[in-house]
């Protein structure tokens, strides 16, 4: 209800808008009457009535109801002016003062007569206090006019119409079981409702109703449904269905439900299928179930179903999932090849991604020839194989040479080209070259992704003073368009961290958390490296307890990085403590991890504790190598233990553990003149004990001492020293 014809406690001065205007209208919950309720001003929807309940917004100076008020305020509406119209705009002379001096009053007392705005609009005041805005009716072609960027209704009408229109159901009876799929009723199945169905759907209606809840995933209840088609009579399920079904479960991460169904088809002939291994074989590798994946290889070749060139495929990429070397997958192509398998470019693919995770990139461009001399040329997935290999042994000459190939060839290069080639040189610390790249991708009509902007991000993170570059180019992915992914966050704390900005490294972490990225081990591992770096032992503990509740498993890395950080700041019993940790998960310490404690113990002043570290060693079956020697022998020239200092050079020598020609012409040095005081000491030590023995040592005067006789004596001996 419009204010013009509402009766309020209080006077207001109300003008007519000018022409051509609305009105601008509020609704007012409450009335005017002592049994009212108090006044609260609250906005209603355009469809909700004003006598809907709100809340209330009380205004406690105008709660006052008595008798004496309502009578003071009928006599001023009996004095209000008369409302001027339009065309004689002026200022209304406010009513005379009758001694009431509220702030309200003389507020709406002096207002002046101001246009309404072209659109009206009502605040809503939920019973949550959550404010929204609606639009009022007959307003919508001045708010398009005025900002296009914001959807009108219409427009929003429209959106809605085509959101429902991509997921319009399709006609007949597979329609009408989506349906029930989409709008299942709480703590039911889809079988359930499918009684109706019985005789009504055929096994070609079936593929399709899978492939459709595919699409929507749908994919518990096309597990349903599928157990369904088999208890019907006769069975709806062929072998079109399962290699429909069963990459959906693999992709979707359930193997065991995949096994299960597998195990349970029918004994018939249809289902001894060469697709149907495949399509299981193929979803068990994508839920990770490698080792199931090659038992369902096994039941083909018992079942003498024959291979085809994809089941070569798919098992070569299982044979190396699961730890399989290059050399047997070669055996078991070779072995395929004489069961009449023909080569194609996905089972060349397959076998020469073996070989170049062996880092075999020789052995896998000869097998690329020999393809090529069969007839199969080699496409950019194969290229780009090979360009990985090649980029991530340092060899970029080789990469950018097959490039040029691929290119000379007429193959188009694709993003992930690109990326291979940028990864390669961010591994360089070359971000210029990367940068050109990113050039060159953006020419070719090809759009850099987060992993381009990641391997440019680690390029520059990787030098200790280009950080705050990295930090543009993540800020400059985001103004294109583009989120940052787990790699992206994990390399920009990777370039705080060699900075020294720990804190900045630790910000970067809670902005991916906010936004819902959770971290990997990586991005733990690289963030304990920079407070590792920056001695913060707290923090540090607080990041690994992280770790630990949110169930993410440290590796080696992560572990000698915590122990280095707590060992060097003293906290040995903390040190102590991550190996017991590391120890539990299977992760023991190695001789790196106790070449960082002996470092620790000996800048701590806790020399002594060195020989015990290596009993631990030889207890472990741990073989000290020239970096355990060289920290010993250093600590202990540094406290001037020099007998043990040249005892365990003698054993590292002995041993075999000599370092660089550097390192230990460096080592040498030290101990060659401490060797020359010590043999000068002995040699005058023996002279003594010799001269003493035959009698030819004079005895000593004994004279009256001053008090500088000790500096004299140190100069004398510095001066034999030399």
């Amino acid at each position: 209800m419009a204010l013009t014809n509402q009766r309020l406690p209080f006077p207001l001065l109300l003008l007519p808008p000018p022409d051509g205007h609305s009105t601008r209208s509020y609704s007012v919950a409450g009335g005017i009457s002592p049994a009212s309720k108090p006044l609260s001003l609250s906005a209603t929807s355009p469809s909700a009535s004003s006598r809907s309940p709100t809340s209330s917004i009380f205004l406690p100076h105008l709660q006052q109801h008595d008798q004496q008020q309502q009578e003071q305020e009928q006599q001023r509406r009996r004095r209000r002016p008369q409302v001027l119209p339009q065309s004689q705009p002026r200022r209304q002379p406010p009513p005379e003062d009758d001694g009431d001096d509220d702030p309200i009053l003389r507020f709406f007392k002096s207002r002046t007569p101001a246009p309404d705005p072209p659109r009206e609009g009502r605040l809503s005041l939920q019973n949550n206090r959550r404010s929204s805005w609606r639009l009022a009716p007959g307003s919508v072609a001045d708010f398009e006019a005025e900002d296009a960027s914001v959807p009108a209704i219409g427009g929003a009408g429209k959106m809605g119409s085509s959101g429902s229109a991509s997921k319009a159901l399709p006609e007949g009876v597979v329609g009408e079981i989506l349906k029930l799929a989409r709008n299942l009723p709480v703590n039911t199945t889809l079988g359930e409702l499918l009684g109706g169905f019985e005789g009504k759907i055929g096994a070609k209606e079936c593929v399709e109703v899978l492939g459709f809840m595919e699409k929507e995933g749908l994919v518990k209840s096309s597990i349903y449904f599928f157990e369904w088609m088999g208890l019907q009579e006769p069975s709806l399920v062929t072998s079109r269905a399962c290699s429909v079904m069963f990459p959906m479960l693999g992709r979707a991460r359930m193997g065991n439900k995949l096994l299960v169904l597998f195990e349970n088809l029918p004994n018939k002939m249809e289902f001894r299928d060469v697709r149907v291994y495949n399509s299981a074989i193929s979803g068990l590798m994508s839920s990770g179930s490698c080792k199931d994946a090659w038992k369902v290889f096994e039941a083909m070749e018992a079942n003498n179903v024959q291979p085809d060139h994809v089941t070569c495929s798919i098992v070569i990429t299982v044979m190396r999932k699961n730890g399989h070397s290059a050399k047997e997958s070669w055996e078991f192509f070779e072995r395929m090849n004489r069961k009449g398998v023909k080569w194609s470019s996905e089972v060349m693919g397959a076998l020469i991604k073996s070989f170049c995770d062996e880092g075999l990139t020789k052995e896998a461009l000869i097998i690329q020839t020999e393809m090529e001399k069969k007839g199969i040329p080699s496409n950019v997935i194969v290229y780009n194989t090979l360009m990985d290999a090649y980029g991530k042994s340092n060899q970029i000459e080789e990469a950018e040479g097959l490039f040029a190939e691929m290119k000379a060839k007429g193959l188009k290069p694709t993003a992930a080209t690109f990326n291979i080639l940028m990864d390669a040189y961010s591994r360089r610390m070359q971000p210029e070259t990367v940068e050109k790249f990113l050039k060159d991708m953006q020419e070719m009509g090809l759009e850099p992704n987060a992993t381009s902007y990641t391997c440019l991000i680690s390029a520059y993170g990787r030098q200790r003073t280009m950080s705050d570059m990295a930090a543009d180019t993540f800020m400059r992915m985001r103004r294109v368009g583009i989120k940052p992914n787990l790699h992206s966050y994990t390399a920009l704390v990777h370039a705080y961290s060699v900075s020294g900005w720990h804190e900045k490294a630790y910000t970067a972490f809670e902005d991916m958390l906010r936004e819902g990225i959770k971290p990997s081990i990586e991005t733990y591992t690289t963030l304990l490296d920079a407070f590792r770096r920056a001695g913060d032992t707290e923090v540090l503990m607080k990041i690994w307890k992280m770790m630990i509740s949110e169930k993410v498993e440290g590796t080696q890395v992560t572990f000698n990085i915590l122990l280095d950080g707590f060992a060097k700041q003293g906290h040995y019993i903390e040190a102590r403590d991550v190996i017991s940790e590391f120890g539990k998960i299977g992760l023991q310490p190695t001789v790196m991890t106790y070449n960082m404690l002996i470092n620790a113990y000996a800048r701590g002043g806790q020399h002594l504790k060195l020989p015990q570290l290596l009993k631990e060693m030889a207890a472990l079956n741990l073989k000290p190598d020239s970096i355990t020697y060289s920290t010993m022998i250093y600590a202990f020239v540094r406290v001037r233990d020099f007998r043990r200092a040249f005892f365990y050079h003698k054993k590292m020598v002995k041993s075999g553990q000599v370092p660089d020609a550097r390192s230990y012409q460096k080592l040498r040095e030290i101990l060659d003149v401490k060797a020359a005081i010590k043999n000068r000491k002995d040699r005058s030590a023996i002279l003594g004990i010799v001269n003493s023995k035959m009698g030819s040592v004079r005895p000593k005067k004994k004279g009256k001492k001053d008090e500088f006789w000790k500096n004299r004596i140190r100069h004398r001996r510095v001066l034999d020293g030399h």
